[in-house]
């Protein structure tokens, strides 16, 4: 950070990258800023430069506390710091590595963050000297949470009718892999399509719940998901693709899985003009799920400096 002086005032200039993730083609996906070299930031100071920059996230990054680990990672939407977010991870791991700041070396790179749900493990796949994949480890297993709203509240708050909503054995649940989601699967894709989220339905049902964020999803003929996701409690009315959603994702679909792997695709961000794919493992023993992993693609857009 450099200082500046703006008469009676001094600044400091950041520099910041913003890449998209889970796409490879530049103005798809989910943006994000990363800021490299964050150390001497103020929470305050980052909350409002999230703010400033109006993304699904914004990531500041400081020097590790433990030195076997990469780096500290401090992930904020534009309305609070999250313990953990997927695109941020993924994102950051690619926007590290492809700007040098992390050196490459073979076919892959292990890097080890430190984020509020603990250290969080990254494999980026490496080819002709560049990052092209990167896949995360999740740090701890999805956990179910509390019964949701009921299905005609969740309905409203969706614009939607309750007989949109599944309830069977896809039906309702809440999860969470560090950052908690009710998980709503549709009946069918035109359903998906025409929800549309109703603040003050969403206020008067969902916003006080356990897991006030939706992510609504629809099984394709294919086998993979189409999905949407509504976060007004981060600021965020809808995301063009929820790592950390998909990571809670692995649980509600392992627990309707038999032993073995779980690999799931999912498309996200369509009725956004903002087309992203995210791929879902999770490994099933007779214990239940004793792994999860979040994967993508992600591609550097732009570099800038940010005066605070």
């Amino acid at each position: 950070m450099e200082p500046v002086s703006a008469g009676p005032m001094t600044r400091r200039r950041l520099s910041f990258v913003t890449a998209d993730v889970f796409t490879s083609r530049p103005l798809t996906g989910n943006p994000l800023a990363v800021f490299p070299e964050a150390k001497g930031l103020s929470a305050a100071e980052m909350q409002a430069v999230a703010r400033e920059m109006n993304l699904s996230e914004t990531v500041f990054v400081f020097p590790p506390e433990n030195a076997a680990h990469t780096r500290k990672l401090r992930i904020f939407t534009p309305g609070g710091e999250l313990p953990f977010a997927g695109h941020p991870t993924l994102g950051t791991a690619h926007v590290l590595c492809a700007t040098g700041r992390v050196p490459l070396a073979g076919e892959a790179v292990e890097i080890v963050f430190e984020e509020g749900v603990g250290p969080v493990r990254v494999t980026v796949s490496v080819k002709d000297g560049a990052p092209v994949r990167t896949q995360l480890h999740a740090a701890r297993l999805p956990e179910p949470g509390p019964t949701p709203p009921p299905r005609e509240a969740v309905a409203k708050a969706l614009s939607l009718r309750p007989e949109d909503i599944l309830d069977g054995e896809d039906r309702l649940e809440a999860w969470s892999c560090g950052v908690p989601f009710v998980f709503v699967p549709l009946r069918n894709a035109r359903a998906l399509e025409q929800a549309r989220l109703d603040l003050g339905q969403w206020q008067a049902h969902v916003a006080s719940f356990w897991a006030p964020h939706l992510f609504l999803f629809v099984r394709e003929d294919d086998g993979s998901l189409g999905a949407r996701m509504f976060a007004p409690a981060m600021g965020i009315v809808e995301d063009p693709a929820t790592g950390a959603a998909g990571a809670a994702l692995a649980g509600y679909l392992g627990a309707r899985v038999k032993e073995g792997g779980l690999r799931v695709m999912v498309r996200q961000g369509h009725a956004m003009g903002r087309p992203s794919t995210l791929f879902v493992e999770a490994d099933r023993g007779p214990d239940g799920l004793s792994a999860v992993r979040v994967a993508g693609e992600s591609v550097v857009v732009s570099e800038g400096s940010f005066w605070v």
